[in-house]
């Protein structure tokens, strides 16, 4: 059958579901979301379809894992009204995600390698008295020094959510145990490669929640294949989407 053959035929909803596992309403849903150019109406108003709207349903279909439901939904329903230029300019916003997501990721390895994996603080001046290494912890003035920043910097580390030392039972003063030893290094690396606080702030509690750096090791090779997996779905969508505008003539 040829092309012109095909997009004469006629087509019901339930052709285009069973296909793809859908139900005959999510077609009807996806042609008033814009996703389906408008389908055609038998003498008895029941919807018909073509090879067009089976065409623009791969293309939809193929570009949701790689843009994400919402953004697919958006580059649809462009093209289908005839807006090819708004269509590519939300692809690109994707790829663009997709790059900075490889960036972020790249920080957070290169911060992981940079640590140093002795923990321990010299001793330093602090802000707050006595602010010296003590049983258990160590104080803001020694870390700050370690670190090479102002202590009110690990202040504003803490609002941010970045370190949560506790305070010294005698003192009253922050005491900061390995586990925030190790946070405010990661911070401090990823303050050094441009990244704001409100960025770091989820990665930090990715390295708690995963219980130190080593069994981050096994959350960062899946955030890894995640990316991948990303990208090769958006040459998937690409591929559906071209041979859409192609039967779009």
């Amino acid at each position: 059958m040829d092309r012109k053959s095909q997009s004469r035929e006629r087509l019901r909803p339930v052709d285009l579901a069973r296909g793809h596992g859908l139900s005959t309403q999510a077609i009807r849903n996806y042609e008033e979301a814009g996703i389906l150019p408008a389908a055609g109406r038998t003498s008895h108003g029941y919807r018909t379809y073509t090879s067009l709207h089976a065409a623009a349903l791969r293309a939809f279909l193929a570009l949701v894992p790689g843009h994400g439901h919402k953004t697919a939904t958006s580059i649809m329903r462009a093209v289908n009204q005839g807006a090819a230029e708004e269509a590519f300019r939300l692809i690109d916003e994707s790829h663009a995600q997709l790059l900075e997501d490889r960036r972020t990721l790249q920080a957070v390895e290169s911060a992981l390698r940079d640590l140093d994996p002795t923990t321990a603080c010299e001793p330093g001046v602090g802000s707050e008295p006595g602010a010296v290494s003590g049983p258990g912890g160590t104080f803001i003035g020694p870390l700050a020094g370690k670190l090479g920043i102002q202590p009110a910097t690990l202040r504003k580390w803490e609002r941010a959510g970045l370190v949560r030392p506790r305070r010294d039972p005698l003192s009253g003063y922050r005491l900061y145990d390995e586990a925030d030893v190790r946070d405010a290094r990661l911070a401090h690396q990823l303050r050094r490669g441009g990244y704001l606080l409100e960025q770091i702030a989820p990665l930090i509690a990715q390295v708690r929640a995963a219980g130190g750096l080593e069994p981050l090791e096994a959350a960062l090779c899946e955030w890894r294949g995640r990316l991948c997996a990303r990208g090769r779905a958006m040459l998937t969508g690409a591929a559906e989407l071209e041979a859409y505008l192609r039967e779009r003539g």
